[in-house]
């Protein structure tokens, strides 16, 4: 089959605010995009191909064992093929968040093998905009104004599903795989391309600190065989379409909505906890989301109350009752509770601009409300990005969305974006 006239890569992301980024990067550079919230038909793909630059399917394999990891990617994998592309991107978080038991990036790799050959994996993690830096295979990461070593920055070294225990991610994700993972360090990039070509590795990861640093491995990546296929952060993103930028139209800073905020949280990072704490301090309604399902219909007429009265609402999960959920997994219960909300609100037009907490709650819940795909409709600052929603239920369709990560944002983000035009 040819490949697609216009699509020059396509990703998919193993979070929906992973894969959100992608997009933004992407979109920065000036190419066109399109993400799913799910594999479509071959035809919708195709043709999406075909109208834009980039096509991401946004997932949840970060969260999944190895086999439902499977089940997961080897339809994307393959249907990917079957589009004949440039470059596929598996957008991975910027931490390396994986284990051998849950979101495996060595499983990424043996599966990619099946669909793109065994050539070298180029695996770039860094992001230096974000705070995340790989220098000779160690990786480091920000928090609240410090870069640690990634073992002993605060929220990842005590990861609840993915503690990291190890730096060297060559190493980390060499555990999770029988297949041989290595690095090249930036004192060797004058070769890279070369490097990349030759190497004997299975996976390779590669160095970081600069943007320019991004645009060199992007440029390298650009160079390879195709289709190649790279497992990567934002940062790779950046790096692949900086080195062919495109004339696509400017992201807006704004939109024309207004109203309060609603703000659903399944994270229990510090950082969320922190911006919680500042919208209650100005006035919003906060309160933990109640993940029975008696309790979460109780809460309802309440939130929407306080909407209705221009008082933005945020419903946490770190101090929730996990033991209402009974033998469901508290992930699946808060996911459910939270489009449980969201969506009545929706139906109510009490609100129409939502904030997600958590990676794996983003996923699960857009897909839970019927998201059929986003497009951006705002980046206001940073890596903040509004999202459109588009759904064949029209109290979902043109939804805003902010698919917000754990540890993403400042501690006034909450507000900040209530006050956007």
């Amino acid at each position: 089959m040819p490949r697609a006239a216009r699509g020059a890569a396509l990703f998919y992301g193993d979070d929906f605010t992973g894969s959100v980024d992608a997009l933004l990067q992407f979109a920065r550079r000036g190419w066109t995009g399109r993400l799913f919230t799910g594999l479509p038909d071959a035809a919708t793909l195709r043709r999406a191909a075909d109208e834009v630059d980039v096509v991401g399917v946004a997932g949840i394999s970060r969260s999944l064992a190895p086999d439902e990891m499977d089940a997961e990617l080897r339809p994307v994998f393959a249907a990917f093929a079957e589009l004949d592309p440039a470059i596929v991107q598996y957008k991975a978080c910027s931490t390396a968040d994986s284990a051998p038991g849950v979101g495996s990036l060595g499983r990424v790799v043996e599966l990619a093998r099946e669909s793109f050959g065994e050539r070298p994996v180029p695996m770039l993690f860094a992001q230096p905009d974000f705070g995340r830096y790989t220098l000779f295979g160690q990786h480091f990461a920000a928090e609240r104004g410090t870069v640690y070593r990634l073992d002993r920055q605060p929220t990842m070294s005590h990861h609840p599903s993915t503690p990291m225990t190890e730096a060297d991610l060559a190493v980390h994700i060499g555990r999770q795989t029988d297949l041989p993972v290595g690095s090249i360090p930036l004192v060797a990039f004058d070769d890279l391309e070369a490097l990349l070509r030759s190497s004997a590795e299975s996976a390779v990861v590669l160095d970081a600190l600069t943007d320019e640093h991004l645009v060199t491995v992007g440029e390298a990546v650009a160079a390879l065989p195709a289709p190649v296929f790279a497992i990567g952060s934002g940062g790779l993103s950046h790096g692949i379409a900086a080195a062919d930028p495109r004339s696509g139209p400017a992201v807006p800073a704004s939109t024309p909505s207004a109203g309060p905020v609603l703000v659903v949280s399944g994270s229990r990072s510090a950082q969320t906890r922190r911006q919680a704490d500042a919208a209650a301090a100005a006035g919003w309604l906060v309160q933990p989301l109640p993940l029975g399902g008696p309790a979460r219909e109780a809460v309802v007429p309440d939130v929407i109350a306080a909407l209705r009265a221009g008082r933005g609402v945020v419903l946490t999960s770190d101090d929730a009752d996990a033991t209402s959920t009974g033998d469901r997994p508290v992930l699946e219960a808060i996911a459910e509770a939270a489009a449980s909300v969201i969506s009545a609100v929706a139906r109510d037009e009490a609100a129409r601009r939502v904030i997600v907490c958590g990676g794996d709650t983003s996923s699960r819940v857009t897909r839970l409300l019927g998201v059929e795909s986003l497009s951006i409709a705002a980046n206001p600052w940073g890596n903040v990005v509004l999202l459109r929603a588009h759904a064949a239920d029209p109290a979902v369709d043109g939804l805003e969305l902010l698919l917000k990560g754990g540890q993403v944002g400042a501690d006034a983000l909450f507000t900040d974006v209530a006050e956007l035009g």
